[in-house]
């Protein structure tokens, strides 16, 4: 039956601008209307929360701050936010309408799809999350009922932001969100929801389009949840004989009981599917699949459920998701323990089963049970303060997100999550988001500070120290700030790089030392506040023995005080053989002795003619100091 006209907003037109044209869908958290954007002439979606949950300030707060982050995500493959607004009771999203079905529809028409249908479907899906967990966000509830796909072939993913919110609403009355034939184990076991948690519901999502069944079913929802925290799913070629490996290995990697074994983000997740799409033959990619085995399916396992307390400890709410027919009774089936030893976690779960069975208790008992702690209130404590508290507590810390703000220092607590006060199981995490302090920040002006003091502030205004490069300077101090890039005063983006420019102080001119003695030349530098270090090893030098032979830094150079110059000793010269040069041409004897590092003289007797050496004033084969004088002598008249 058609409920359109029985709606009281079909009809009306929310904040003077949109005029509310139909009912898409009803869900447990919002309806969803199309609608028309009377300002620009558009077409939109509205999706309007219940005034059940809109009368929750702390709700709607977080409601409008999802959404106002979300709509920054600006991905094609992410259903766009446009606006939010209140209209008396009325609190919406006006978001953008994708006129086609969702990826249930087509899996009810058409089951299990071609494996190049399904990575079409998969990879735009993946590129949307991957963007959103970059971000920051986690999804929470990916579904194919949450996959749209328009008239025109594109693929988008539609209800990020509200799952946060119901997330964070929910949690107060300890209920596990989701639909549990998507639910990562550590979800159900813990409560944990990370970007993992929509790694492993796309690998379920990538099963189902595979195969046209989605891999753990019954009857129950407990007898779901006990097959996600005890069995792995299966590879979809046991239910449809000749897919390829390739994907097998997709969906392990990502539907893996363990988090740990999973991709980090949908990001990572994109990067294996694509290579599962390379490894694939044009005929794999376009094999026709059989008919997938039939499996029963229970309206509990397709609708968006918050999973109770039991008696006493809150009432039960129960919502079904867009577009899902409302639930039917559940079947009374006995859960189906497994031949092996059951742990004391699947006990729990068999023990639910048990009570739905017998209508006792109406919910799932086993997450509830336990013992639950009060968070502490941690605002404007540090992120150390924190940790101490809440592990003082014996809670731990899931996360740690970090945001600007204008009203929190930077490093201290500005939301938890959950908040402070509320119950969370005695073994859980918690949430943090510490301030990184404004969103814009200035410059400190550094000059005359020294470095590390200079660091020391930089990091407390939530900048970076960045390249620290030195200069010769008159007028600051050996080791201070000179100037910073960019400088004191300008304003930047938190967490940003400052170049420091260092004072090498003012500059020192080296002198030559080289031939004075070891003393005189430690004398004459330290004078002008250089330090003065010794070469271990002496080196043959014309130098005498003992005196200075080489100086680390040249003669004329600067250096700054407290520079260290290296002095290397002389061993005095090193001595060489002289060859016989009797009978040669003069330059080639000059020739030969310079090679030999020896320094040539040419004596020409009165009147002498001739160009031949007729003797050497160092006799062949004796040996002489590098760099001492040979004379050779021609011969005279």
């Amino acid at each position: 039956m058609d409920t359109t006209l029985d709606d009281p907003l079909v009809g009306r037109v929310l904040d003077g601008r949109y005029r509310v044209d139909a009912r898409i869908a009803a869900g447990g958290m919002a309806t969803v209307y199309r609608a028309v954007d009377t300002r620009l002439d558009r077409v939109l979606a509205l999706k309007i929360m219940h005034p059940d949950l809109a009368a929750d300030a702390v709700f709607v707060d977080r409601f409008i701050r999802e959404a106002k982050s979300v709509a920054r995500l600006a991905h094609p493959n992410v259903v766009a936010v446009f606006d939010q607004g209140t209209d008396g009771p009325y609190t919406y999203l006006a978001m953008e309408y994708v006129s086609g079905c969702t990826l249930r529809d087509v899996l009810r028409e058409r089951g299990a799809l071609q494996p190049r249908a399904a990575l079409d479907i998969l990879e735009p899906v993946l590129a949307a999350l991957g963007t959103a967990h970059r971000a920051g966000f986690v999804h929470r509830d990916m579904k194919p009922e949450n996959v749209l796909i328009g008239d025109d072939g594109s693929v988008k993913v539609a209800d990020f932001g509200l799952v946060r919110s119901v997330d964070s609403a929910t949690n107060t009355t300890g209920s596990v969100l989701g639909t549990v034939s998507y639910l990562a184990p550590e979800q159900i076991e813990d409560g944990i929801t990370d970007t993992r948690v929509d790694v492993y519901a796309c690998g379920v999502v990538l099963y189902e389009m595979l195969t046209g069944a989605k891999p753990h079913t019954g009857g129950t929802p407990a007898q779901v949840l006990y097959q996600h925290l005890n069995e792995d799913v299966p590879a979809p070629s046991a239910a449809v004989p000749g897919l390829p490996a390739a994907l097998d290995e997709l969906v392990a990697h990502a539907a893996a009981r363990s988090p740990e074994l999973r991709p980090y983000d949908a990001a990572a997740l994109l990067g294996l599917a694509r290579e599962a799409r390379a490894r694939l033959s044009e005929a794999e990619l376009d094999a026709v699949p059989p008919q997938a085995r039939a499996q029963e399916r229970s309206a509990t396992e397709d609708r968006t459920s918050v999973i109770p307390r039991p008696v006493g400890q809150g009432q039960p709410v129960l919502h079904t998701s867009r577009l899902e027919r409302p639930p039917v009774a559940e079947q009374q089936a006995p859960a189906q323990a497994p031949p092996r030893r059951v742990p004391q976690r699947g006990m729990l779960l068999v023990i639910a089963a048990v009570l739905l069975v017998l209508g006792i208790g109406g919910g799932v008992w086993y997450i509830n049970s336990g013992q639950f702690t009060k968070v502490p209130n941690l605002l404007g404590k540090t992120e150390a303060q924190a940790r101490d508290e809440l592990s003082a507590a014996g809670l731990g810390v899931k996360k740690v997100d970090r945001k600007f703000s204008e009203a929190f220092e930077r490093g201290t607590v500005m939301e938890t999550s959950p908040g402070g006060g509320k119950q969370i199981r005695g073994n859980g995490a918690v949430v943090l988001t510490v301030s990184r302090g404004p969103e814009v920040v200035s410059v400190p002006d550094l000059k005359g500070r020294p470095l590390e003091e200079a660091k020391e502030e930089l990091t407390k205004a939530g900048l970076a120290p960045g390249i620290v490069t030195q200069a010769f300077s008159q007028d600051v101090a050996q080791g201070s700030v000179i100037s910073t890039d960019p400088a004191g005063g300008q304003k930047r983006a938190p967490d940003s790089a400052v170049a420091l420019l260092v004072s090498k102080g003012r500059p020192v001119q080296v002198p030559s030392v080289t031939g004075k003695s070891a003393d005189q030349a430690r004398a004459a530098l330290e004078a002008l506040g250089l330090k003065v270090e010794t070469a271990p090893e002496q080196v043959n030098s014309p130098s005498p023995a003992g005196t200075v032979a080489n100086q680390s830094a040249a003669a004329g150079t600067q250096a700054a005080a407290g520079d260290t110059v290296t002095l290397t000793l002389s061993k005095g010269p090193r001595q060489v053989q002289v060859p016989s040069v009797a009978g040669q041409d003069v330059e080639v004897a000059r020739k030969t002795l310079e090679a030999l590092g020896f320094k040539v003289k040419v004596d020409r007797p009165f009147l002498s003619f001739s160009n031949t050496v007729d003797t050497q004033s160092v006799p062949a084969g004796q040996s002489a100091p590098e760099g001492s004088t040979i004379t050779v002598k021609t011969k005279g008249l």
